[in-house]
């Protein structure tokens, strides 16, 4: 299978890892993947967030590094893609309020198309109605979105992924391996060394 392009949808405070990793990855493998964030074009930049498990009853959250967006979400339209990618953060939680960013995501499930998303990027699939009757990882204080929201939780190792069908799920940047490489799998990509 060739090259295919991917959106990645983002905002300030997503999680840096969960950001820049999956972009440079799918880039190094040869796919075209295009950045956005509702409110800002491409050159912008957005805030990242780092989250850590330092042995506190959550994470903590730094600061993370600023993320240049290269397209505009005003003219991203699921048809023109491949796939989806979503990181986590806190951008989930308040991009799921923008009802744009709702009918895209449902538009990248009702067309069939992969769908990757990780950590608190659960928020923004449960909100667009994507986790009912699927198995969904995400980070532990999702797993009442995703229930709510009709999906089963799939409470898996902090490294770990879960593939339901086109919908690819982690629980948090640990996961990058297995969860990258199960979203490259959905997309046929083929790598030879």
């Amino acid at each position: 299978m060739g090259a295919k392009r991917i959106l990645l949808l983002a905002g300030d405070f997503a999680e840096d890892y969960e950001t820049m990793v999956p972009f440079q990855t799918l880039l190094a493998v040869g796919h075209r993947v295009d950045a956005v964030c509702p409110g800002k074009r491409a050159g912008e930049r957005i805030a990242t967030a780092i989250h850590d498990f330092e042995g506190d009853q959550t994470y903590s959250e730094k600061r993370g590094h600023n993320f240049t967006l290269n397209a505009d979400f005003e003219t991203a339209r699921a048809e023109d893609y491949d796939a989806l990618l979503i990181p986590g953060g806190r951008a989930p939680e308040y991009l799921r309020l923008d009802e744009r960013v709702i009918a895209l995501v449902r538009a990248f499930d009702a067309a069939g198309k992969p769908i990757a998303a990780v950590c608190h990027g659960a928020q923004l699939l449960a909100a667009a109605g994507v986790t009912k009757g699927r198995r969904v990882s995400a980070y532990p204080a999702c797993r009442p979105d995703v229930e709510m929201s009709g999906g089963t939780y799939a409470d898996i190792p902090i490294d770990g992924a879960v593939t339901d069908g086109t919908l690819v799920t982690a629980p948090a940047w640990p996961a990058h391996p297995a969860w990258l490489g199960q979203f490259l799998a959905v997309l046929g990509t083929r790598i030879e060394l």
